[in-house]
């Protein structure tokens, strides 16, 4: 599994990642895996997947197509982004897209956290784009990192890069399935 974090404040943005893969219950971590970075960059946007270790792989592969015009401006063009890419995930990734038969629309199968200097973002499974105001979370240590956030988010000497590093080495403490090192990114928050 995994646990990544978005940040915002102080006109930064800020997401990071552990570094742990698991495949049921053993565990490869970044002592022996040297690919272990679970964060992603398309252009200036950096982009943190929750899910199969192959979906990063993916995200590499598809954003550096020199065809991709992908856009992280605002939720919309999120969405639009990620409409496309389901459309290659199924094309030519192989996603397989049997559903539950109480899902109302096809899955991705993975969840991300998007940090850039628009915003913090994050997209479902099902494709729904939130934008977040402070911080978020996702992922196997969902619950420990929001709450290590949660409590040293006010913190006037914690910068968002701070926080989202702090959010992951709690959840590697306490969850099994989150480990160290924490990988991060920081960036200046655009004025809107």
């Amino acid at each position: 599994m995994t646990t990544i974090a978005v940040v915002k404040k102080n006109g930064r943005t800020a997401i990071a990642a552990d570094t742990l893969t698991k495949w049921g219950t053993g565990k490869e971590s970044a002592t022996y895996i040297a690919n272990n970075n679970k964060i992603v960059q398309a252009g200036e946007t950096y982009i943190g997947a929750c899910g199969s270790a192959t979906f990063k792989t993916i995200m590499h592969d598809y954003f550096a197509r020199p065809k991709i015009k992908a856009n992280f401006d605002n939720t919309i063009q999120i969405f639009r982004t990620w409409q496309a890419f389901h459309q290659a995930l199924k094309a030519d990734y192989f996603l397989v897209t049997t559903s539950d038969k109480d899902d109302s629309l096809e899955s991705s199968r993975f969840d991300v956290l998007i940090a850039n200097p628009r915003g913090i973002f994050g997209v479902g499974a099902h494709r729904t784009v939130q934008e977040y105001v402070k911080f978020y979370a996702i992922g196997s240590g969902t619950d420990v990192a929001l709450g290590a956030m949660y409590g040293v988010y006010d913190d006037p000497n914690r910068s968002a890069e701070d926080i989202a590093r702090f959010a992951i080495e709690a959840a590697a403490e306490f969850d099994d399935a989150t480990g160290l090192p924490v990988m991060s990114h920081s960036m200046k928050l655009l004025r809107r």
